[in-house]
């Protein structure tokens, strides 16, 4: 109960910061000379470094279990506690990644909305096109990059869920038998991870585009 009490108030407090705490941060950041477009880029690099750290979860959780599988004889039950362990720390990780991509899109949107009511208050045609071809541009890699983000998110929660059936399965059938009865599942999650891990490395790689893309218009 303390556990999910806690979870709660943390999923609140992300809520809170995600919405009109936002408005309040990226005023306080303009005033000392940090806009809108620097904290997107340093967002998508957090996202890519927090998406990095989950592969590695991911893969380590992968590794134990195949240990597991492979098991002949021995003890199971530190195997176990470390897979259990992995699984919270993929848990984590992938929550990690979600909360950034939000923070992301926030403030993508928050410089999209600023950038289209700023066309309005020029008086040069000229400069005023040149800028709107400029957001529709920016707008454009934004989407790519932020569809490639949720689409690597989407495959973490099914690679989540067969890790914890597998974990919760072992708490209570700790034996040989046990660990037979899971490789029929083992097949599907190796795969479901090999997805995820080219979904993530796709992401990764359109936020180094991204960055790149914003760093020489800036």
């Amino acid at each position: 109960m303390k556990k999910q009490t806690l979870l709660s108030v943390s999923m609140l407090v992300v809520t809170l910061t995600l919405t009109g705490c936002q408005s309040a941060y990226y005023s306080a950041m303009e005033k000392v000379g940090v806009h809108k477009r620097d904290i997107l880029i340093d967002r998508v690099e957090e996202t890519k470094d927090s998406q990095q750290e989950s592969q590695e979860e991911f893969k380590s959780a992968l590794e134990r279990l195949t240990t597991l599988i492979d098991f002949n004889g021995g003890e199971l039950q530190d195997t176990y506690n470390q897979l259990n362990d992995d699984y919270e720390s993929s848990l984590n990780a992938a929550n990690e990644v979600s909360t950034n991509i939000n923070k992301v899109e926030d403030v993508a949107e928050a410089l999209f909305d600023e950038w289209s009511d700023e066309l309005e208050q020029y008086k040069s045609a000229s400069l005023k096109r040149e800028s709107s071809k400029k957001l529709t541009a920016t707008k454009r890699q934004f989407d790519q990059l932020l569809r490639s983000m949720r689409s690597a998110e989407s495959k973490m929660e099914p690679v989540l869920t067969s890790l914890h059936d597998n974990v919760l399965y072992l708490k209570h059938n700790l034996n040989a038998q046990a660990v037979s009865a899971i490789k029929g599942e083992f097949t599907n999650l190796k795969r479901d991870i090999q997805l995820l891990m080219n979904d993530m490395n796709k992401s990764i790689a359109d936020s180094n585009k991204f960055i790149e893309q914003m760093n020489s218009a800036g």
